[in-house]
């Protein structure tokens, strides 16, 4: 199972795929996603799930990038479903790291999409001066914000967003964490469809790469002190990859 770039899509197809995960990442780590995500996109893959990665650069136009993304990962589709996967339906899930949520949710606001669901995974939605450095001093004599807004974002989801059921997820150590409030808009939009999750780690998880400790001739007690250091570095990544299959899979068969 290897990665292949389809219509400028990264795509990850495993055998008999039970569905399909179109993943868009953060900011500024979201141009090259089958890189930055490799180990929580492979692990998805390892359970079943075809994954669809769509790159894009930021601008301050949130709407233009969510119709370009959708634009490519339509595209990819329709190949996986004609040449690779050949089924007549299969489930497609979005699923977003920070900023990568948002496009998420304008997608599913602003689009005629079919989703069995969305997983949002460190939602943030800062205004412009707070989110990119020097912004703030060009703000103070050029009117610089995002499309759409903070404030219009919010009211498009809450007028307007169509995904029913939804996985929310926190990290208990993100300061730039905005999953409350969007829990809040969300629940009285759909309230038996949000599942909410607080789990340890930082903004950063789902970006952590795994690593081989490899041991010498003999197993000596650095070697031990490594495989402990590996595996309390990835137990917060491999608490979100246990939650993100179980939600998405609630029965635990494929």
């Amino acid at each position: 199972m290897d990665w292949q770039e389809i219509s400028g899509n990264w795509v990850l197809v495993p055998d008999r795929p039970i569905a399909i995960v179109h993943f868009l990442g953060g900011a500024f780590v979201a141009a090259a996603p089958q890189l930055t995500y490799r180990r929580l996109l492979e692990y998805l893959a390892s359970q079943g799930y075809a994954i669809v990665a769509t790159p894009f650069v930021n601008t301050f136009d949130h709407i233009e990038i969510a119709k370009s993304v959708l634009q490519s990962f339509d595209r990819a589709l329709e190949i996986l479903q004609t040449r690779i996967i050949k089924k007549r339906y299969i489930p497609v899930y979005g699923m977003g790291h920070s900023m990568g949520c948002k496009l998420h949710l304008l997608i599913g606001s602003l689009f005629g999409v079919e989703r069995a669901g969305n997983i949002l995974i460190s939602f943030n939605n800062f205004a412009a001066r707070d989110a990119v450095p020097l912004v703030e001093q060009f703000s103070q004599v050029f009117s610089v914000e995002f499309t759409p807004s903070p404030l219009e974002t919010n009211k498009m989801i809450s007028d307007r967003y169509q995904v029913r059921r939804n996985l929310l997820v926190k990290f208990d150590n993100d300061s730039i964490d905005q999953t409350y409030t969007l829990s809040e808009l969300l629940k009285k939009r759909f309230p038996d469809m949000v599942t909410f999750q607080i789990l340890k780690g930082s903004h950063a998880t789902p970006i952590g790469q795994d690593f081989k400790w490899q041991t010498g001739d003999s197993f000596s007690p650095f070697d031990a002190i490594g495989q402990w250091m590996r595996q309390e570095i990835y137990r917060e990544l491999q608490g979100l990859e246990t939650a993100i299959v179980r939600w998405l899979n609630p029965m635990g068969t494929r």
